[in-house]
């Protein structure tokens, strides 16, 4: 089968690519490369660089290619951050999310598969379920909700079939440790590598359950072989959540180090998130979960290869007004 793959050289997109690659599928990567790297796509996979923004790119590969399923995982996934890059978060986790889902539409996509976000829920009833009242409480999240409504509208009116995962705390190889906007865990081990204090917003009592990519991309890239599963939203990650603090510890454990810590002033976040995956679990048959610890093992072995990764300040803030100072420092 033909596959489009936005974001195919980023961290999940990768692992998603190779997991497509390995049914024999026909695969194009689509990414700009701003978050990703050329080195995580699959040789077997066709690498395209350019930016989901623009359409009429988008319009040529359609157009060319025959695309029958497309999984959207392209995005610029810093929830924090957004508040600050309003316009950049809408131009690139909507509109490129649009031009997409019209293209699918004009060329009779089998299959859109969508990776939303548990940021679409916001401040909600623990574990969050799919049935729970979307409220984002940052511009990242109601991007990402808007799109999962877009799919909905697109299905009813063009019969554009749909499947949309909201994972969450995606963890493992080829994370961007560089990215100092999110993904804590990569953040802690690049500091870690740089002798760095490790840096935590607030008290550290904050909570989230982190997803190791090995439980998280092989179900997304096997979704379109379910029926069950389409016009449908899943929540799909780990079940435990944990304290920054207590992912402090396991971190230390595993990169064999102890390092200071630095608290921060407490930024504008949602304390708790967690959510509910027993429908997801019922749909793909998902019986086994790394534990935290054996994932962070993993991680780690491949960032101590890796090495550290220099970071750099975000080059379009929009808002500076309440902007974390450690954010804008060097």
């Amino acid at each position: 089968m033909n596959v489009l793959v936005t974001g195919g050289a980023g961290f999940i997109g990768s692992h998603v690519v190779d997991e497509l690659v390995k049914q024999n599928n026909d695969v194009i990567v689509l990414d700009d490369l701003s978050g990703g790297f050329k080195e995580n796509v699959n040789p077997k996979a066709k690498f395209i660089k350019g930016d989901i923004c623009d359409y009429e790119l988008i319009k040529k590969i359609f157009k060319e290619n025959k695309i029958e399923y497309v999984f959207h995982l392209a995005a610029y996934a810093a929830e924090g951050l957004s508040h600050f890059i309003k316009r950049f978060n809408y131009n690139n986790n909507l509109i490129g999310s649009v031009n997409l889902i019209n293209q699918s539409v004009i060329h009779k996509v089998k299959c859109f598969v969508f990776t939303s976000s548990i940021a679409v829920y916001g401040k909600n009833q623990l574990p969050m379920t799919e049935d729970t009242t979307p409220k984002p409480e940052d511009s990242y999240g109601i991007a990402k909700y808007a799109v999962e409504q877009e799919l909905e509208v697109s299905h009813k009116m063009f019969g554009l079939n749909y499947i949309i995962f909201r994972p969450h705390n995606v963890y493992g190889e080829r994370q961007n440790i560089g990215d100092k906007y999110r993904n804590v865990i990569g953040i802690f081990m690049n500091q870690i590598l740089q002798n760095k204090p490790l840096t935590v917003f607030g008290d550290g009592e904050q909570s989230r359950a982190f997803s190791y990519i090995g439980d998280v991309a092989p179900v997304i890239a096997k979704s379109i072989h379910i029926e069950k599963a389409y016009n449908d939203v899943f929540n799909i990650g780990a079940d435990i959540p944990y304290s920054i603090n207590q992912l402090i510890e396991k971190v230390k454990n595993v990169m064999e180090n102890n390092p200071e810590i630095t608290y921060l002033d407490p930024r504008n976040e949602v304390v708790h998130a967690y959510s509910s995956h027993k429908k997801a679990e019922s749909i793909f048959g998902i019986n086994h979960k790394i534990d935290l610890e054996t994932g962070l093992r993993k991680m780690a072995e491949w960032v101590k290869r890796y090495g550290a990764k220099s970071t750099k300040n975000f080059g379009e803030i929009e808002i500076e007004e309440n902007l974390p100072p450690s954010w804008i420092e060097n």
